[in-house]
């Protein structure tokens, strides 16, 4: 489930795998608020992508937007909605990874001017 550009349920499989890693205080609420318990042996570990991994999805969202709609002025909470590798539709904060990503320009590398982006 996606809320506002975040998975929750790779949030919740994240908790429940670094169960050992949070606070008491941590482990109760997440025990008797949303009735989490602590990964059992043997589950999976989630897959974690790679900063290229991300940054393609990023890259890959900003696209979308500017075919959709002719330019890359994304208001900061903008959410893009763009289907996964998987096949899932995966909500990303496009406007504020942007904003982030312009504010970095000078440290990026040349080969990232593409044709419509705004730095």
């Amino acid at each position: 489930m996606i809320v506002q550009g975040e998975d929750l349920g790779a949030w919740t499989i994240a908790q429940r795998i670094e169960w050992d890693k949070l606070t008491p205080a941590q482990q109760w609420l997440l025990d008797s608020v949303l009735g989490l318990e602590p990964a059992a042996e043997g589950e999976l570990q989630p897959v974690r992508k790679t900063q290229a991994d991300r940054w393609a999805t990023h890259l890959a969202a900003a696209r979308q937007f500017d075919t959709r709609e002719g330019h890359l002025r994304v208001p900061r909470k903008h959410v893009e909605e763009i289907t996964g590798d998987d096949g899932q539709v995966v909500g990303l904060q496009l406007g504020g990874g942007l904003d982030n990503t312009r504010r970095r320009a000078d440290k990026l590398s040349a080969e990232l001017d593409e044709p419509g982006m705004r730095w």
